[in-house]
């Protein structure tokens, strides 16, 4: 899919991108909306955008990354979740863990990550073709009854790469957007603990904003932008996105170790910690709206139905 995205226009924030023939292209002080380049050559495509001739597309459409990596490269996140989950689905475990961590300071070991979490930036790959846009309606699936958000920060790659330095994995960042990783959780904790995973609990659907503010506008920033969950209107968390423990260009980098990436894949942050219902206490249900805000990158609705 070839597409342009819209200008940020609750930051004002004017740097857009699109995505055609294997390349991303950022343009800078784009003064125009939604642009529809669905079937245009990239020639016609300069040539309208100079000239301002563009038309209007349904604000629901979205870049539909070619793939789609999920990271977990926030530890705080990983041991809220591991409590999270021991709380509501490990009721002998919990207690326990909760003394442990009064007394020592510190989570029970079996509630960490294991060693290799330290060593390697970890991720699972999603379904790339199940990602949903803003405003777009995010249907329950039957099986689960703990429907959860993670608030995320997604990073495009805009050329390929294969063992990548971290220079090269830097220089092939693109832009940046919102993500959600919608989750099953009582489903999560099932297939984790079959040793495999995650399948059901996870690739139902996320989504993604439909704002790409590029690299060069924000990239300083990245790691420190203030970030807010709100339901209904009200403000369930307010953070920011420091503490991950590796950066983006360090896990695009291992990510491409042995391994050829490819200029529209689309790389998650991981849950910024307390962002989602498992550490902080409320859930899903149909009928919710959910909105994400990040810093400089603007927001993402989502309604549950």
């Amino acid at each position: 899919m070839k597409l342009i995205q819209h200008k940020n226009t609750e930051t004002d924030n004017k740097h857009v991108g699109y995505y055609i023939n294997s390349k991303w292209k950022i343009i800078d002080d784009a003064s125009v909306g939604i642009i529809d380049i669905l079937n245009l050559s990239e020639g016609e495509i300069e040539d309208k955008y100079k000239t301002r001739e563009v038309s209007a597309i349904n604000p629901q459409q979205v870049l539909f990354p070619i793939a789609y990596r999920d990271f977990m490269l926030y530890e705080k996140h990983a041991i809220n979740a591991a409590m999270g989950f021991a709380k509501k689905y490990l009721p002998n475990i919990y207690p326990i863990a909760k003394l442990y961590k009064k007394i020592f300071g510190k989570p029970v070991s079996k509630l960490c990550p294991s060693a290799r979490y330290y060593k390697y930036p970890i991720y699972y790959m999603g379904n790339h073709l199940n990602i949903k846009s803003d405003m777009s309606e995010i249907k329950k699936p039957e099986y689960t009854e703990e429907l959860d958000y993670e608030l995320e920060i997604g990073a495009i790659l805009s050329k390929p790469l294969k063992n990548a330095s971290l220079q090269e994995a830097s220089d092939a960042i693109g832009g940046y957007v919102i993500l959600n990783d919608f989750s099953a959780r009582d489903i999560q904790i099932d297939e984790m603990q079959a040793g495999f995973g995650p399948m059901k609990s996870k690739n139902f659907a996320s989504s993604i904003s439909n704002v790409i503010i590029s690299k060069s506008s924000i990239n300083e920033r990245i790691e420190d932008l203030k970030v807010k969950v709100l339901i209904n209107g009200e403000e369930i968390v307010s953070t920011n996105s420091k503490g991950k423990l590796f950066s983006f260009e360090e896990a695009i980098a291992y990510a491409s170790w042995e391994e050829e990436l490819h200029a529209g894949e689309l790389f998650g942050s991981g849950t910024i910690p307390m962002c989602t219902g498992i550490e902080n206490g409320r859930m899903l249900k149909p009928g919710d709206t959910i909105r994400l805000e990040v810093e400089e990158l603007g927001s993402l609705t989502n309604t549950i139905i």
